[in-house]
């Protein structure tokens, strides 16, 4: 049997190219929209009056590209709300004193939209709580951890009562603040947000009294 010389003094083949992945490569653009126009819609209607078809339209690309992100609605609404608190600062929040700390609370809870989306989350406690875990992972349980930790500096200067509880005091202004976003208008000036949340702490037994005018930091 002869040898098989049918490749001898030949090049040797280059190898195939790395063949492509299939689809084409997805747009940061068609994200932002999608997920812009999903948050906005949450806020304007709630979660309840949202659609794809809705979020699709507003964002302009078409609901096929809206799907290949988000196989849900609800997984489209959780995205969302992620990307709204995506570049919270935990060390912004490291506030030195209690009125550092309420000067941010009467800041945040002066802009309307902050607000209606905060109202938007709670309300769908019951039937999508899904948006509410988001919220929470994103942002409430820095927020929370900052504000215990601010009263406890504020009870070790002196400012709270010793025997306060700082946890306790904590939810208390958490409920405080759900009170005033159900009560008080939108158009509800800093300085308004911040004289409410003095009262609050004033009734918890606060001794040195904060700067009402100053909102500014």
């Amino acid at each position: 049997m002869k040898p098989d010389n049918d490749h001898q003094g030949r090049a040797p083949t280059a190898p195939a190219p790395p063949s492509k992945a299939p689809g084409r490569p997805r747009s940061q653009e068609a994200d932002e929209a999608i997920l812009t126009a999903a948050l906005d819609l949450l806020i304007e209607r709630g979660a309840g009056h949202t659609s794809i078809e809705q979020v699709a339209r507003r964002a302009k690309v078409t609901r096929a590209t809206v799907y290949r992100r988000f196989p849900t609605l609800t997984d489209l609404l959780v995205r969302a709300v992620e990307w709204e608190y995506r570049n919270v600062n935990s060390a912004a929040m490291d506030w030195p004193d209690l009125d550092s700390m309420v000067t941010a609370w009467a800041q945040h809870l002066s802009t309307p939209r902050a607000r209606r989306l905060m109202r938007r989350l709670y309300g769908t406690l019951d039937d999508l709580p899904e948006l509410l875990r988001a919220y929470h992972h994103a942002h409430g349980s820095h927020h929370s951890l900052a504000v215990r930790t601010t009263l406890q500096r504020a009870r070790a200067a002196g400012q709270l009562p010793p025997d306060s509880d700082p946890d306790i005091l904590q939810q208390l202004l958490s409920g405080a603040a759900l009170q005033h976003l159900a009560a008080h208008p939108d158009t509800t000036g800093a300085q308004e947000v911040k004289a409410y949340f003095l009262a609050v702490l004033g009734q918890a037994g606060l001794s040195t009294p904060l700067r009402q005018g100053s909102t500014a930091r």
